[in-house]
């Protein structure tokens, strides 16, 4: 789904880069019940970070990564930098917290997902129910409510950017101004005509606010 804009952000940055689905999205290995025993947990987010990301990270021989994520994924980046070592950490759209503007899209996208929209996703996952069902189920959940890392985003050490779209459907600029941490350096971008993804509405400015980003860090 990201095409090849990660492989533009590697060359505009001279630095190398690994993209990863996590299991259930891609070609990864679906998730069993996934609507019952196989259900995602509320504290999925933090086990993705503090559990899944650092094993990854050790088994790839990774030390100090710049972290780039979208979405779930943006949150997954402020967990992991918050209590391990990187070198940056580049967020877009990401959640901090649950607000009642996410929570109607994501019921819009249920609605929506036996139509049109499980046929336009399932060219991009292997399983496709898998994909769209353990996020969807998870966020609509009501133990899912009482999320917010605003406080664990404090404790990031490391350069953060932080890029918003301002017609994004899943979430205000609160979601980016509330990260504040209060010990590393934080630069925050609103991009305008762009949503959920930059990446996708305004790729060539995204790409160049991370180059610039990156560019003074070794």
């Amino acid at each position: 789904m990201w095409w090849d804009w990660p492989a533009r952000v590697c060359a505009v940055t001279g630095r190398a880069g690994i993209v990863y689905s996590r299991r259930g999205y891609g070609h990864s290995d679906p998730v069993p019940d996934v609507r019952g025993a196989g259900r995602l947990a509320a504290d999925y987010l933090q086990l993705e970070a503090w559990t899944v990301l650092p094993a990854l990270l050790e088994s790839l021989g990774i030390d100090k990564p710049v972290l780039l994520g979208h979405s779930d994924g943006g949150s997954i980046a402020l967990l992991h930098a918050s209590r391990q070592s990187v070198t940056a950490c580049i967020v877009m759209a990401p959640h901090v917290m649950v607000e009642e503007v996410a929570v109607r899209s994501i019921e819009a996208s249920r609605d929506a997902y036996e139509s049109a929209l499980k046929h336009r996703l399932r060219r991009y996952h292997a399983d496709v129910d898998v994909a769209f069902w353990q996020w969807n189920d998870v966020w609509l959940s009501p133990a899912f409510r009482n999320f917010d890392i605003r406080q664990d985003c404090r404790l990031i050490r490391a350069p953060l950017l932080a890029i918003q779209g301002r017609d994004d459907a899943f979430g205000t600029m609160r979601q980016i101004e509330e990260i504040a941490p209060t010990q590393g350096s934080f630069a925050m971008a609103q991009l305008a005509d762009c949503g959920h993804s930059p990446h996708k509405d305004q790729p060539e400015r995204t790409r160049r606010l991370v180059a610039d980003f990156l560019a003074p860090l070794a």
